[in-house]
């Protein structure tokens, strides 16, 4: 995910005091994104526990977990908006210190709707923060510098989905429920720090407004098939990714499979190479193009799935894996896309990208859990592999 609200303008990253190294600063981002976006998927890890504990059906419970993607919808495109006047980082520092608020309430949330309330609260809150560092890193780092400054925050974004669903089911097996968000409610104040420390003070850059109004730069945005393409590329990404790995927990637990809460953590190890991958994806699409790496990818993804339908453990981690990676590389090549293909009012343009991708989620969660529950897994794995299909068509507009 990118959001370019300005020219990437060719002087380095800055700091509050001093200009790290390259490795340092890239593991400060990192960490960084870690930080920003480690609730999104963690509570996913945890689903069954919260499907018994609020005596819901999956679908039910997969869709209020997910509703932080409508929040992220919400927060990306209003950011998009307003982003020249935003302050950066009282922006990232007041979203960080915020979502420690409804992070720490979901310890205590009576009902479903009130959980559900509160993950789309956490979603306005992450997205928030996601998209004023994205834009601080566009305009504060070199042209040279900037392609490894947004691999290094994807790459923190990818960690997070393995460690945050690693330390969620490991709290909650050991400590409850409650705690398990008390300590996420921690790691958001974490971020705060952070970037109290490493994010420098500068003043929105209101030099590179543009001269039209937002809304008619949306539209221009719209009207530019390119750009569409990748926004409904965008939207089927995320619909395959949360089908995926939300409701494949259902699965893990249930016989023949039936693991553990802890075991369920270990799993998402399936991670790991995507950390690695992804890193990949900008020298890639660089050489191949744009294209030709994110059909590659998809079909990555596509090999996985009817691997996960198999009832042995090693087949269905391998088909995880696949697409895990295939999903998570074709979002960073879409992404620089994106970058590349809006030629002005950039931050509105990846708002509308970032808009369309936590749509696509969410969307995801009520149509897939819709065919979890009615059908099974089989036809969720189904849905999956027509919405791998739509970006796949889709991809024949990306040319520039």
């Amino acid at each position: 995910m990118t959001d370019l609200s300005a020219p990437i303008k060719p002087t380095a990253m800055t700091t509050d005091a001093y200009s790290p190294g390259l490795a340092l600063c890239s593991l400060v981002i990192g960490l960084t994104a870690f930080l920003t976006v480690v609730d999104l998927f963690a509570t996913q890890a945890i689903l069954p526990s919260l499907t018994r504990h609020y005596g819901v059906t999956p679908a039910a419970m997969g869709f209020a977990v997910n509703a932080s993607t409508f929040g992220m919808a919400v927060a990306s495109l209003v950011v998009g908006f307003f982003s020249p006047r935003i302050n950066r980082r009282t922006g990232i520092l007041l979203s960080l210190a915020l979502l420690a608020v409804p992070t720490s309430l979901l310890a205590t949330a009576p009902n479903l709707a009130v959980f559900t309330a509160l993950r789309v609260a956490q979603g306005l809150c992450m997205a928030s923060a996601f998209a004023l560092t994205l834009a601080y890193l566009g305009e504060q780092c070199s042209t040279m510098d900037a392609g490894g400054a947004f691999a290094a925050y994807i790459t923190g974004n990818v960690a997070s989905n393995l460690v945050g669903r690693l330390i969620s089911a490991a709290v909650a097996d050991g400590l409850g429920l409650a705690w398990n968000f008390y300590f996420f409610a921690a790691l958001n104040l974490a971020g705060a720090v952070l970037v109290y420390f490493t994010i420098g003070r500068v003043q929105p850059m209101h030099a590179m407004m543009t001269a039209g109004s937002p809304l008619s730069a949306a539209i221009a945005h719209w009207r530019n098939p390119q750009l569409r393409a990748a926004f409904g590329i965008g939207f089927c990404i995320l619909f395959a990714f949360i089908g995926t790995f939300t409701f494949v927990n259902f699965v893990l637990v249930q016989p023949p499979l039936s693991l553990g809460m802890m075991d369920l953590g270990l799993v998402y190890f399936v991670f790991l190479p995507s950390v690695v991958t992804t890193l990949l994806a900008g020298r890639v699409a660089s050489r191949l193009g744009t294209r030709p790496t994110i059909w590659g990818s998809l079909a990555i993804a596509g090999i996985g799935l009817p691997l996960m339908l198999a009832p042995h453990l090693g087949e269905v981690i391998t088909g995880m894996v696949l697409v895990g990676v295939g999903t998570f590389f074709a979002q960073a090549a879409a992404t620089g896309f994106v970058g590349q293909a809006a030629t002005d009012s950039r931050g509105i343009a990846s708002g509308t990208y970032l808009a369309c991708y936590f749509c696509g989620g969410l969307v995801g969660t009520a149509v897939l859990g819709r065919l979890f529950d009615g059908f099974g897994w089989q036809a969720c794995v189904a849905g999956v592999g027509a919405a791998l299909a739509a970006a796949a068509l889709l991809t024949l507009g990306l040319k520039r």
